[in-house]
């Protein structure tokens, strides 16, 4: 009997666009790989939906709030709709920046100095020594974020917006300089490691999701040793927060320091046409009708 697969996409976060792309691409996977394929636009009634629907999986290709953040999963658990990627605790730890960054902490996974402040506190005066960056707790793809440096003289002020969506508080860290690179796991097995030139001044929205925005450079140029500890970081990172399935990690690399951090874990990367965990699958010899065919056949319940 051929799998009914419910594919989650779209909601009503900041990253609705890019999930309703990501959910788009792998709906048309699926169906390419012979799973019948309902296309859900998650709304606040996406219990009912389902609980009519009544598919064999969920393929959950929402980002940030519901879907990210373990509310999403929580649904499905008392549906009894096996689902991908994390489970509940690890979606909501994963989500919030300053309380997994704890967990990698305590998990010998270095992580960036910093501390959680307030929106009022950041727009106020500069709360770390620049350059330094702000970002909200719990969102993704570097909405809300800034970087701060000797030539701002104020912080952003932006914060004081009255139509500011991303919460009241923010994590400020120290800005770490040099390279940006991204790693993922699938089930427990590390793949490639891509270094990331961004068009603007960093990988943000736009660097992530528009055409040109960012060039990625498979394998990274860095040596064997440190391509190495990515590698074994992605997958203690994901292993410290108890996620499953697939999930990519974010690093900063600064090469005259020979430092190496983590900046996040995130459990729903994304899936559209100039995404990395594609790419990575890819370069490891899974074109992206596999790689959705085990995510969907890795779904399960208790995750």
């Amino acid at each position: 009997m051929t799998k009914h697969v419910a594919v989650l996409m779209g909601g009503w976060s900041a990253e609705r666009e890019v999930s309703l792309r990501s959910g788009k691409a792998c709906a048309d996977a699926l169906e390419g790989q012979g799973y019948h394929v309902t296309r859900v636009d998650v709304a606040r009634d996406v219990a009912e939906v389902l609980a009519r629907l009544k598919p064999d999986v969920a393929f959950n290709v929402l980002h940030g709030h519901p879907g990210e953040d373990g509310t999403i999963q929580g649904i499905l658990e008392i549906l009894r709709i096996p689902y991908s990627h994390s489970g509940v605790l690890a979606s909501a730890l994963a989500m919030n920046k300053a309380m997994a960054k704890h967990a990698l902490k305590a998990a010998g996974v270095p992580v960036p100095d910093g501390r959680v402040v307030t929106r009022a506190e950041a727009a106020k005066t500069h709360v770390l020594k620049r350059p330094y960056v702000l970002k909200p707790i719990s969102e993704g793809s570097s909405v809300g974020v800034f970087i701060v440096t000797e030539e701002h003289a104020h912080p952003p002020q932006e914060l004081t917006r009255a139509d500011w969506t991303y919460g009241e508080e923010l994590l400020a860290e120290r800005f770490i300089p040099g390279l940006e690179l991204t790693c993922a796991v699938l089930g427990d097995k590390p793949l490639g490691v891509i270094e990331i030139e961004a068009a603007t001044r960093f990988y943000d929205y736009e660097a992530k999701y528009a055409p040109g925005g960012s060039r990625h450079i498979l394998p990274a140029r860095i040596d064997a040793a440190v391509y190495e500890r990515v590698q074994a970081m992605t997958v203690a990172a994901h292993k410290a927060l108890g996620c499953r399935g697939v999930t990519r990690s974010d690093f900063r690399f600064d090469p005259h320091a020979n430092e190496l951090v983590c900046l996040e874990v995130n459990t729903q990367p994304g899936m559209t046409e100039t995404s990395l965990v594609p790419e990575l699958a890819a370069h490891a010899g899974l074109s992206f009708g596999a790689l959705v065919r085990w995510m969907a056949e890795d779904a399960s319940l208790e995750r």
